[in-house]
């Protein structure tokens, strides 16, 4: 009788260890390409294919990144970045997904806000940043609400197409056991849309880093999107990299917290 259980137990051993060979070969799969390119960077800028002035060395990269660092600017501007960005994204996030739970959810909702809110959708980024200074001024309130504006509409699109094809079957049998309301969408209807909400989400913080280079080339005296311009100013193309680079690489750490969100989220409701 106790057999079934017996080989349960020996096969744990064995999903754990394929389920670690599988992370590693994952972080190893992922980290070819990289490696691969700064191979190529290496040989090009060693031989001389492309001027210094154009592409510098890697090492240069890696210099102007101890330059900065030293001083405790590299560090400054990487955290005021990252606040914005992290304010910005919560409230952007929040406001969608209260607005694309009312236009999802709610027939009038959507024949009220849909046609405007697909409209303000298709504003390039740029557009919201004369009239922000015009009624904000350049500080940081002006930033935020940018950062905030790129947030919501991902959010927005994701949660509102998912809320209107939740199965009516789940709903109703929600609301048999008493659900209703507010309660029947954090109980029932957003639990059942998580895949489609962590999408948004992610969408939404891409969208975030975007807006915040737009809204830092434009008025600020620090931040990442600053000392792109700076950069370019001073004729510092090594900075510029190292600007780029380090976006990139805040970017997939953020982006590797929402899947990190998205496994929570799977297993309470998944």
């Amino acid at each position: 009788m106790s057999r079934p259980t017996e080989v349960n137990e020996a096969a744990k051993p064995a999903a754990s260890l394929y389920r670690r060979e599988k992370k590693w070969w994952i972080v190893v799969g992922g980290a070819l390409l990289p490696v691969a390119i700064v191979a190529v960077w290496f040989i090009i800028s060693a031989t001389g294919l492309v001027p210094s002035y154009k592409l510098p060395s890697p090492l240069d990269v890696w210099e102007a990144g101890v330059e900065l660092a030293a001083t405790g600017t590299y560090t400054a501007y990487i955290a005021i970045s990252v606040q914005r960005v992290s304010i910005g994204f919560a409230i952007g996030s929040v406001a969608g997904l209260v607005l694309g739970a009312v236009v999802g959810l709610s027939r009038l909702g959507s024949v009220l806000l849909s046609p405007t809110i697909g409209g303000f959708r298709a504003v390039p980024s740029l557009a919201w940043v004369p009239l922000l200074i015009l009624y904000i001024g350049i500080n940081e309130d002006s930033k935020i609400i940018l950062i905030a504006i790129g947030a919501l509409f991902p959010v927005y699109t994701t949660v509102a197409a998912a809320l209107r094809h939740v199965d009516p079957q789940l709903v109703e049998l929600g609301r048999a056991f008493g659900r209703g309301g507010v309660s029947l969408l954090t109980t029932v209807q957003l639990p059942a849309v998580v895949p489609s909400v962590v999408s948004g989400l992610r969408l939404a913080l891409a969208q975030s880093w975007l807006f915040l280079v737009a809204a830092e080339l434009i008025a600020s005296s620090m931040g990442l999107g600053f000392l792109l311009v700076d950069s370019q100013n001073n004729g510092r193309i090594d900075r510029i990299f190292l600007a780029i680079i380090t976006l990139a690489v805040l970017g997939k750490a953020t982006d590797s917290l929402i899947g990190v969100l998205e496994k929570f989220l799977l297993k309470r409701w998944g």
